[in-house]
């Protein structure tokens, strides 16, 4: 692979194209300058191997016009000035690279040359089609289905991969964000690199600022020694913030400056420490409904929001549903070590039928609870999805053994069956081919009262 780096630089005042070039070229990055983008056209072409670093407002082409004319596998940054941060996002949102926001450190930009360059070149190393063929079969293994709502988030999913830009996946709790959030790391440049996921909702606020930033010995009590904060540590990589909507307003300050600056400070440290960093956020709320609302800070919204992806319900991809349960029961089965049946048209009729509320990961439960309670009567997917879904305490996930979790399944299926048969003990003797002996001790144990069934009873 070719490691000189290359860039072209275009902005219509001298005086910053000769600061740029003087620092890039102490960098070792070779520099082209132009003031009209038109005249570096000619050399933008598909084996270009370098960057384009662009100013957004010049006459006659401006960055938007530039960025839509080159070749799309060229990396572009953009460079503009407050008033143009609205267009530099939209710009992002068709394909730019990344943008930064004038004044900016110029060792910040070269940081950015380079690692745009070395995803140039190793974009250049694979042909196309090569590269094409082996996301697409990752990711249709990742994210399952053939819907056309699932068949557009593989097509959006690849197309922000290659580029550096910050994502915001909003959506529905249970319609997969986290696994977005892998895919989208996977398959960039940054795939060999840390992914880090924290549920900010789920830190104190008290402790954000040391969970995200670190902190240094004796910077506050109990602090016995340096902590490595959670940027630093997915320094080159991807850092994933789920439930960024949950953030207390004190702090999305702070958050700001750091993906202003790119840097962190340690609690109880005055040393900004650079970081490389691709954020991707995840939201169940609408962030600028949020934003509106006062409850969002209006400039972080505009920060992260420079492209999102926006995950549907799984009611809204009914066609997907028998797939990704079969794909659940196989997991469980392998876990579990239990034989997998295979789905009836029935059972994938009321699969189809039923609403999903809580999206993919409620019919993951479902399939785990299908096999283990199949494994104890034989039930049918139709019967186990009458009798409710558990609240997540009740849920087959987690650290529950097996007896656990089957024992679990058999007590929902005794109560199902005498509530529906009115207490009536024969009929569910009959129903579920257990001994009178078997089926009282059974409701012993899990504390069943027959007076409990009984029409009218007010128990």
């Amino acid at each position: 692979m070719n490691n000189i780096m290359h860039a072209v630089v275009i902005d219509d005042e001298l005086s910053v194209l000769e600061s740029l070039e003087q620092r890039l070229m102490l960098a070792d990055i070779n520099v082209q300058t132009f003031t009209d983008a038109r005249d570096a056209l000619p050399l933008l072409t598909s084996d270009f191997q370098g960057v384009v670093v662009s100013d957004i407002r010049m006459p006659g082409m401006d960055g938007m016009s530039l960025l839509q004319t080159v070749d799309p596998t060229i990396p572009v940054i953009l460079i503009t000035g407050h008033g143009g941060i609205a267009q530099a996002v939209e710009a992002m949102k068709l394909g730019a690279y990344d943008f930064m926001e004038k004044p900016f450190k110029q060792e910040r930009l070269v940081e950015l040359i380079q690692r745009a360059c070395r995803q140039r070149q190793a974009t250049l190393a694979t042909t196309r089609q090569q590269s094409g063929t082996k996301d697409d079969d990752w990711l249709s293994s990742a994210i399952i289905g053939d819907s056309e709502p699932t068949q557009t988030l593989r097509k959006h999913i690849r197309a922000l991969a290659r580029v550096n830009a910050d994502v915001v996946i909003s959506g529905e709790t249970g319609t997969g964000k986290e696994l977005v959030a892998r895919s989208l790391h996977t398959l960039s440049i940054r795939g060999d690199q840390p992914f880090i996921a924290v549920n900010v909702g789920a830190i104190p606020e008290g402790l954000l600022e040391s969970e995200l930033f670190g902190h240094e010995a004796g910077a506050f009590t109990g602090a016995q020694k340096r902590r490595i904060g959670l940027f630093e540590a997915a320094h080159q990589g991807t850092l994933f913030l789920d439930e960024i909507e949950s953030m207390p307003m004190s702090f999305q300050i702070k958050l700001l400056r750091v993906l202003q600056e790119r840097e962190v400070v340690r609690v109880g440290s005055h040393t900004p420490i650079p970081i490389n960093v691709r954020i991707i956020s995840a939201t169940k709320e609408d962030l600028r409904e949020a934003a509106n609302e006062g409850r969002f800070r209006e400039d972080l919204y505009y920060r992260l929001m420079v492209a999102d992806i926006q995950l549907p319900a799984l009611r809204d991809r009914i066609d997907d549903v028998p797939a990704l349960f079969s794909h659940y029961l196989r997991e469980a089965g392998e876990s579990n070590d239990l034989e997998v049946p295979e789905l009836t048209y029935d059972d994938i009729l009321a699969l189809e039928l039923h609403s999903w509320p809580g999206n993919v990961r409620e019919l993951k439960h479902t399939a785990e609870r299908y096999l283990l309670a199949r494994s104890i009567s034989g039930i049918s997917v139709t019967d186990l999805l009458k009798l409710g879904q558990p609240g997540p305490s009740a849920s087959l996930s987690g650290e529950r053994s097996l007896s656990e979790r089957l024992e679990q399944v058999e007590k929902a299926l005794i109560s199902s069956e005498l509530t529906q048969h009115n207490g009536n003990i024969k009929q569910v003797m009959e129903v579920l081919s257990l001994p009178r002996r078997t089926l009282n001790e059974k409701m012993q144990k899990y504390g069943l009262k027959r007076a409990q069934f009984l029409s009218g009873s007010s128990e």
